[in-house]
């Protein structure tokens, strides 16, 4: 039964860009029929708490022999890692808040990141690498190749190196860009631009959650 794991995390409701592109995916994913199925999760309506203990950065096993972290974020850990291993397909929305991740994305990404237990440390364990990620980032501006400041994404990368790197997730990146371009006037002359990119993200969404996902699914 091919499986989704959903994850949003805008602030910004029904105007969201990544909101959007990332329900476009979820609903030509469950248009392939009732054995597609999704988990979702909304971090920023049920946010999680930041990361409890340090010892949560590390399987049981590699952890300093006096480690007590909290028994109940331990077992929130486990269950959000579950929720990952459980997933052919990963989609997450990953809007750029001040050129870097919303919070609440960040503190999933400390409890999905652990030497040891989705990354290798001791022992080679990757139990979701090869599986494909979609990774939904807009961002107000625009921080691609030609702009004065390519450098100043924080956000990306950062998924592109947990999820790619550290995970061995196989990462497709769909970006909406120039998002504010509708209320700030500096930026108005990119509108077009803009609708362009939103379309285009929406259309590939659409066309890869028809494709990932178990070959024979």
């Amino acid at each position: 039964m091919p499986h989704l794991l959903h994850i949003d995390s805008s602030a910004a409701g029904e105007a969201s860009r990544s909101r959007a592109i990332t329900a476009a995916f979820a609903q030509a994913w469950e248009s392939r029929g009732a054995d597609h199925t999704i988990t979702y999760r909304d971090l920023h309506r049920e946010p999680l708490p930041h990361l409890a203990d340090a010892e949560l950065h590390y399987a049981p096993r590699l952890r300093r022999a006096d480690a007590a972290p909290p028994a109940d974020a331990e077992a929130l850990q486990q269950e959000l890692i579950a929720e990952l291993i459980a997933a052919d397909v990963l989609l997450v929305g990953a809007p750029m808040y001040n050129y870097s991740l919303p919070s609440t994305l960040k503190a999933w990404v400390d409890n999905i990141h652990v030497l040891g237990v989705t990354t290798t440390f001791d022992e080679p364990t990757k139990p979701v690498a090869g599986r494909p990620a979609v990774v939904v980032s807009s961002r107000g501006g625009f921080y691609g190749e030609g702009s004065p400041t390519p450098d100043w994404d924080h956000a990306v990368p950062v998924l592109d190196i947990v999820l790619g790197s550290a995970l061995g997730m196989d990462i497709t990146v769909l970006i909406a860009s120039r998002t504010l371009s509708d209320r700030l006037e500096p930026l108005r002359p990119m509108a077009d631009q803009a609708a362009q990119e939103l379309a285009y993200a929406t259309k590939e969404a659409i066309r890869l959650a028809g494709t990932l996902g178990p070959a024979n699914a």
